[in-house]
């Protein structure tokens, strides 16, 4: 790929022995959450995990990534090397501790460090996640003439669709980064469409890449053997991961587990309390299973490190993911490559993820009598609760970071033989 004129024998040189092609370095944006944070605790969630899992994946496939994150905290060292080729970059702009409401005006501090940094890394394209980051890239782009590639995560004119509203001026900073984008990327058709439905992208700009799943932690294992190391009993368990948030729907499993014909089923609730208003949220759970005296058979269980999770979804009989929308949904795939039926919204992504009645069940409303029904069907028959599994840990096994990776590269290099999209 074209770019400094570097040469040498190793990635970091300038030539990728492993791919037998040309160098390539990215400059990856995420601005508000780290790839190192916990997943499940305030605005860590499924994008960290994204960050970190296809940044270590394109490590893996020679392409150097610098993940550029603001300082969050003050005893964070400068930089962390994760592994070769994946570095994550501690940016300090403005105090550490700042809620995702108000990093905005952060955002131009933040691209003038990365802008200084990018001139010594001399990246090949930069790699915005979630509108924040975008507009700084758009920024970045502009000043130094880069490629941009945007992830958006989530979009808000389709949260405020569903019943999420998000300021107008985000959505309006969106859209002014799809149209300087040289590459929009959507985790699904069901997003891409919606970037085109709701912004005007510009259809050749955007490529659906879907993440991954780790199958080195996430696939298939014993029921028994989880619910051992676990210390739990036999009883029917459903399971719900994320953050506690209106936007996650905790409040739909909860009111679908006081549904359910049979009383022995229990509810376990992995992840904290997500952004400003979190703690309120919890309340109103908790609140809520004590209504429906619900209290012995609905366990909080605080976030835990993604690799462990595996051992949650082995355990569970149904993994119940309620969201308003999701613009992939990582957890119904995490589930599924663990082999474990799934309940879900109709929404995003998780309509592409879910099979409906072969790996799992799609639900287009929020009615909890809903998802009680289909609960209890899979609960009440093992023999079809083995076949939902089976279908979806095949299903699973479709998605790896390996794939996206080496698709991404080559996306990348693309972008070094295009004209750059212009920048109003």
């Amino acid at each position: 790929m074209s770019g400094s004129g570097r040469g040498g024998t190793s990635p970091r040189d300038g030539v990728d022995l492993r791919a037998g092609g040309e160098r390539c370095r990215v400059a990856v944006l995420s601005l508000h959450t780290s790839p190192l944070a916990q997943p499940g605790e305030g605005d860590s969630g499924g994008m960290n995990v994204y960050v970190r899992e296809f940044a270590s994946a394109l490590a893996e496939a020679g392409v150097e990534c610098r993940v550029y994150v603001r300082r969050w905290r003050q005893d964070l060292p400068a930089q962390v090397s994760v592994e070769p080729g994946f570095t994550v970059v501690h940016v300090p702009a403005g105090p550490p501790h700042v809620s995702k409401e108000g990093l905005e005006p952060l955002v131009g501090a933040f691209a003038d460090w990365v802008a200084r940094d990018l001139r010594q890394f001399q990246p090949d394209v930069i790699h915005a996640n979630y509108w924040l980051s975008g507009v700084a890239g758009k920024q970045l782009k502009q000043e130094l003439g880069l490629p941009l590639v945007t992830t958006f995560h989530t979009l808000a004119r389709v949260k405020a669709v569903l019943g999420d509203p998000e300021p107008e001026h985000r959505a309006r900073a969106e859209a002014e980064v799809m149209a300087c984008a040289d590459l929009v990327l959507a985790n699904c058709t069901a997003e891409a469409e919606q970037l085109v439905h709701y912004y005007g992208a510009a259809a050749d700009r955007i490529e659906v890449v879907p993440p991954g799943v780790d199958h080195a932690f996430f696939s298939p294992g014993s029921q028994a053997g989880a619910r051992w190391a676990l210390q739990t009993d036999t009883s029917p368990l459903l399971l719900f991961v994320g953050r506690i948030q209106p936007l996650k729907g905790v409040d739909v499993a909860v009111e679908a587990l006081a549904r359910l014909e049979r009383d022995d089923a229990r509810l376990w609730i992995v992840g904290g309390a997500s952004g400003t208003g979190g703690g309120g949220a919890v309340d109103r759970v908790r609140n809520l299973i004590t209504r429906h005296d619900l209290a012995h058979r609905v366990r909080f269980i605080p976030p835990q490190p993604h690799h462990i999770l595996s051992t949650y979804y082995r355990a569970a009989d149904v993994c119940v993911v309620p969201s308003r929308s999701e613009s992939f949904g990582l957890v119904a795939l995490e589930a599924a490559a663990c082999g474990v039926p799934t309940v879900a919204a109709d929404v995003g992504g998780l309509s592409t993820l879910v099979e409906h009645g072969l790996t799992g069940y799609l639900i287009d409303s929020r009615d909890p009598d809903e998802y009680a029904a289909y609960i209890d069907t899979i609960l009440a028959d093992p023999v079809l609760g083995r076949r939902l599994a089976v279908s979806a840990a095949a299903r699973g096994r479709t998605y790896t970071w390996s794939n996206s990776a080496a698709r991404l590269r080559r996306l990348y290099q693309d972008l070094g033989s295009r004209t750059l999209a212009p920048c109003e």
